[in-house]
């Protein structure tokens, strides 16, 4: 019912006009990332690699005209921290130059977001900060907005669990269309970290998301990696049927400091909150997976196997059964008849992750190594034994995600192949479904592990009973 009456709303008060489109009008829901169906195509958008330009040899995009942008979030995925090379306002900065003009911060931790903002102020991004307002939340910025501090876009960083639903104060998306119709937005993945329960309500986000015309795209920033890009020409190229994926996540944990991301009732656990790309890169790949045939095993903190001994926080604040998995397991299939697989393990000190997917079709391996530091790409193709090796250095796809998106929201690409949203809401939502399934599968293994091994004790202690009555 509050759908019902958001779309409503939406239709009755949009003002923003039909884009002007120079170039094809092939596609259009595809390039911008708004398209919804309800039976989701196997196939994926791509990008030839070769467009994918790195941030210091872009140009600015043209213009005179303020890019008005409100950032939500004042978080590390927004301003970077030394846990990884996340960082979105440095990527906004680059692309807009002295175009870019963060209106607002919305964060509740109104401290915080004031030191971030006074870092910004204090260097050369000034121009892109100087009358930037902070805000505890979305209400309070639009009771106080001017019309010329009106958004083009809005970058969503805020934790997970506080988005993706129907739900009062947990449905930012819903709420910025309401009051800012059809305004693009930038999502941070994942969509939602809730209750396995919420799923259906993040289908119905990607709905109306869709149904506003928004320009949406979602974070999930390996899909533009040019090893990536390359892996899908090559694909194409040789109408290839992909037939596995293999994938391996190994996160360096001694470097992980943050709190929630230990509690599964914060963070969701691993798979869900960061195992998620590789899932994602998975299903790029290997199309949509049959959700029921999901098969997957844990190491968990109570088992011999599952010590870490050098934990960057104190494990023992956290409830024992919100404590997360040391290495999840999975394997599926996909509607195509393929077959998927991933692990997931939190096993490695120091601070350098090691990941890798592997993708196969009749005669090809391709593998993708490394891909959030320096990817490799290694093919083996039919007719010689020896891998191809292709380096792709100073790759950024944080940028290449923003560059993307901004660039449908100027509409000023003249082929509509050289700018396209690669991950929609949509997409992201089938993402999150699988990660579920994955913990899911995982925790019932574990469940029923142990009620067997409870049994077994049972018929033990039973046996033994029974031989001392004897005696």
């Amino acid at each position: 019912m509050v759908l019902e009456k958001l779309s409503s709303n939406l239709e009755m008060t949009s003002t923003k006009q039909p884009a002007v489109r120079r170039g094809s009008e092939r596609r259009v829901a595809d390039r911008r990332g708004s398209g919804y169906s309800s039976g989701f195509s196997s196939r994926r958008p791509s990008i030839d690699p070769s467009r994918l330009i790195p941030m210091d040899k872009t140009t600015h995009v043209g213009g005179t005209d303020d890019f008005n942008v409100v950032f939500i979030g004042a978080g590390n995925i927004m301003f970077g921290s030394d846990e990884g090379p996340w960082n979105h306002s440095f990527r906004f900065e680059h692309k807009l130059g002295l175009r870019l003009k963060v209106v607002a911060l919305i964060d509740p931790a109104v401290e915080r977001a004031t030191a971030v903002l006074q870092k910004k102020c204090d260097s050369f991004v000034v121009s892109a900060y100087q009358a930037t307002r902070v805000f505890r939340t979305l209400d309070d910025f639009i009771k106080n907005m001017s019309p010329k501090d009106r958004p083009r876009a809005f970058v969503i960083g805020s934790p997970p669990m506080y988005r993706g639903t129907l739900q009062p104060g947990r449905d930012i998306e819903i709420q910025i269309q309401k009051h800012f119709p059809g305004v693009a937005m930038f999502i941070e993945k994942p969509i939602a970290t809730g209750d396995k329960s919420e799923i259906k309500e993040a289908f119905k986000v990607a709905k109306f998301i869709s149904e506003s015309g928004a320009i949406c795209s979602v974070g999930y920033m390996l899909r533009y990696l040019k090893a990536t890009q390359k892996m899908k020409q090559i694909i194409e190229e040789n109408n290839l049927v992909v037939m596995a994926t293999i994938a391996r996540y190994a996160c360096a944990y001694e470097s992980i400091a943050k709190p929630d991301w230990w509690d599964k009732s914060k963070s969701a656990g691993p798979i869900v909150e960061q195992g998620t790309h590789f899932c994602d890169l998975s299903r790029y790949f290997g199309g949509e997976v049959d959700i029921s045939s999901v098969i997957a095993h844990s190491l968990e903190w109570d088992e011999n196997a599952g010590h870490l001994s050098k934990m960057a926080i104190d494990e023992t604040k956290i409830a024992p059964e919100n404590r997360i998995p040391r290495v999840t397991s999975a394997t599926w299939k996909y509607d195509s008849g393929a077959v998927g697989s991933f692990t997931h393990v939190a096993t490695l000190q120091g601070h350098n992750y090691s990941c890798e997917l592997e993708v196969h079709a009749d005669g090809y391996c391709l593998k993708l190594v490394n891909p959030y530091v320096q990817p490799v790409l290694h093919v083996r193709r039919p007719g010689d034994d020896h891998e191809q090796t292709y380096s792709f250095p100073d790759d950024d796809p944080f940028f290449s995600e923003v560059s993307n998106w901004i660039d449908i929201i100027e509409d000023i690409e003249e082929d509509t192949d050289t700018a396209q949203i690669l991950s929609s809401y949509e997409d992201a939502c089938r993402t999150y479904d699988l990660t579920w399934a994955i913990r899911e599968a995982s925790e019932r293994s574990r469940t029923q592990r142990l009620a067997a091994s409870k049994a077994a004790a049972t018929l033990v202690e039973e046996a033994i009973f029974e031989e001392d009555d004897k005696e």
